[in-house]
């Protein structure tokens, strides 16, 4: 049997909690066991008595007031605003009552944490709320504003989902004697990522994908059709990161049954929200056709989301643990770590991943408690997929960009609304501070400034010199260069005559603002297209890239016409965000400890296969490269 049930814990904490405490209520809430007393005061003169309780019962305990001891809003506004130190200005304070929390929002946390948690101490015990600390982003964002408030709007409903998640994971369980992982999209191809972890009594699947640069329901979306039961049958959902092949598709699971969690760091939540929107209207703007589920799918995704942060050991179903690592690949990004059973296996799913320099985050984590099966990316495991020294790289942007202004031309940058945009703007505000008389205007437009404003919000995601330039309100973000950019600025900024840098999405100018962009300065030579990150096969980033000079698009009257490319085209290497040959072979050699099997995934063509063939031969064991649709018995 595995872990202690609902009942049990509930038995347990009421056993070792002090009568004077004033127990009301024990509740399990999503990840965690939430103990709900009417003597705040009198629990924190017991010391160490949450460690005990926490130990006792092997899960996250919270202690929270009972709703019927909390001060009236009003005057708990009034106390905490005395508490708080007056040189912090808070940007919101928000009740909870379902949860018995109270949200601060400022743009310095620390500072209301106080030494030691200190001032949130004070607050609880003078007016019984439980204080959650927010860090306002430093550039308005809509889509952190958003899920804030719609968790205080959606709170009752959320404590409930909640409530139903925790009981189901608090339960005893026989032990599963056998474990298979079912490849549903991504393995073989780049795009719609999505695999099933199954054992006699969990279900588990591992992102959830779109092929963005499709709209053939084939290609573009999972084998979910081949899963052998309903989706209501899912115990639970995990997304490694933020970027649609990877997301894209979950909201179909709730618009088709799925009624349970999903785990994901914070930073990829609030990703999902803003690019699973906006791919609702890039298809039906850009291709004419409506996205396989709606606005509403999306908000009761977001209401089931249950955020985890890095090295944080958490219970998805009663015989698997799941612990997320960083993958530096994007914001938030996670390698996935689950423990399965009583020892029965331990696999790491890697989703895409960076084992090397970027400006934005520390390289990928090797270090794991234990691995038994790896699933490693390939999107550059190919035997020709080296890269340049990253110096090298950013000296070929700056003199292309350079040779373009010479010529009063613009330079058109595709790029990843979520992290390439973060990584060339911080090149760029590097070369304006080593050349200040740089003054050339960088556009960013579509979902490139509130992507930037997520990353203000969460800076303990990034490298720490960056981190620190953030808390201390010097986002490079917000250089004087960079200016924002609407559609109907466009026209003006293309052919206004100035030269210019536009930042723009999508990355394989499969719609979006990129494409419109790109209509606009195709026929000028002295315009530049730079390509900096991955473009797939399929799209036409990918057949621009490869020497196409007239592409179908899409015209006014929605018939199809010939663009003809005459603006200069270049590729510049070593801003991608996945490992390129050499960093993923590294990246196996120092996986600690190293895993008994390897597979590959997420390549095109012949990648995966590569990968796999060169890294059987340096770990001497077997690495395989399955494909869609194939299943493997793990154990």
């Amino acid at each position: 049997m595995v872990g202690l049930n609902y009942k049990d814990i509930e038995k347990t904490v009421n056993e070792i909690m002090p009568p004077e405490c004033e127990i009301v209520k024990v509740d399990a809430e999503g990840l965690n066991i939430v103990v709900y007393i009417r003597n705040i005061r009198e629990f924190y003169n017991k010391d160490q008595l949450i460690k005990h309780i926490a130990g006792a019962v092997k899960k996250k305990v919270l202690i929270r007031a009972d709703p019927s001891v909390l001060m009236g809003m009003e005057e708990a506004l009034s106390k905490i605003k005395s508490i708080v130190p007056s040189e912090v200005e808070i940007t919101s304070i928000r009740f909870v009552p379902e949860f018995s929390e109270v949200h601060i929002e400022t743009l310095k946390p620390g500072l209301v944490i106080g030494k030691g948690g200190s001032t949130l101490k004070e607050i609880m015990l003078r007016t019984n709320w439980a204080p959650i600390v927010l860090r306002t982003p430093t550039m308005p964002s809509s889509t952190v504003d958003g899920i804030r408030k719609s968790f205080v709007l959606e709170a009752a409903e959320r404590k409930r989902l909640l409530s139903g998640v925790g009981k189901r994971i608090c339960q005893q369980m026989p032990k599963s004697d056998w474990l298979r992982v079912s490849f549903l999209g991504g393995f073989g191809e780049v795009g719609r990522s999505c695999m099933l972890v199954q054992t006699n009594h969990s279900k588990v699947i591992i992102d959830c994908g779109v092929n963005p640069v499709t709209t053939e329901p084939t290609k573009a979306y999972p084998y979910l059709n081949t899963l052998g039961f309903s989706l209501d049958q899912i115990d639970a959902v995990i997304i490694s990161h933020g970027h649609m092949d990877h997301m894209g598709f979950a909201p179909y699971l709730y618009a088709y049954g799925y009624d349970g969690p999903v785990y994901c760091t914070p930073p990829t939540r609030d990703f999902m929200a803003l690019l699973q929107q906006d791919y609702i209207n890039v298809l039906q703007k850009s291709f004419g056709v409506s996205a396989p589920y709606t606005k509403k799918d999306i908000q009761k995704e977001l209401r089931h989301v249950i955020p985890v942060d890095y090295g944080e050991v958490v219970d998805i179903t009663p015989e698997i643990k799941m612990t997320l690592y960083n993958a530096g690949h994007i914001l938030g990004s996670a390698l996935v770590h689950l423990h399965i059973g009583e020892g029965l296996h331990n696999l790491v799913y890697s989703g895409d991943i960076k084992f090397g320099f970027t400006r934005l985050f520390d390289p990928a984590n090797v270090n794991f408690p234990r691995v038994e099966t790896l699933f490693v990316e390939s999107t550059y495991g190919g035997r020709d997929d080296m890269t340049p020294p990253r110096a090298e790289s950013e000296n070929n942007l700056i003199r292309i960009i350079n040779e373009t202004i010479e010529k009063k031309g613009c330079v058109l940058i595709p790029v990843f609304a979520v992290g390439r945009s973060q990584e060339i703007l911080l090149v760029l505000e590097d070369f304006y501070k080593r050349n200040p008389d740089f003054n050339v205007p960088i556009y960013i437009d579509g979902m490139v400034l509130e992507a930037s404003a997520i990353h203000t919000t969460y800076p303990e995601y990034l490298r720490d010199s960056l981190e620190k330039r953030i808390l201390a309100n010097q986002s490079p973000f917000e250089s004087p260069l960079i200016r924002v950019a609407k559609g109907e600025d466009r026209e003006t900024i293309v052919n206004g005559g100035e030269p210019a840098i536009i930042l723009a999405p999508s990355g394989m100018l499969s719609g979006g603002p990129s494409y419109d962009y790109l209509k606009r300065m195709a026929d000028n030579e002295k315009n530049t297209l730079i390509f900096v990150g991955y473009q797939s096969a399929l799209s036409l980033g990918s057949k621009i890239q490869k020497g196409m000079r007239e592409v179908p698009i899409i015209g006014a009257d929605g018939r199809t016409d010939l663009l003809k490319i005459n603006m200069r085209v270049e590729t510049v290497e070593g801003f991608s965000g996945h490992s390129d040959r050499a960093q993923l072979m590294a990246f196996l050699k120092n996986v600690s400890p190293t895993p008994e099997r390897v597979y590959t995934m997420h390549g095109d063509g012949n990648k995966s296969n590569d990968l796999a063939k060169s890294a059987s031969m340096m770990l001497k064991r077997g690495v395989g490269a399955p494909l869609d649709m194939e299943a493997i018995r793990l154990k």
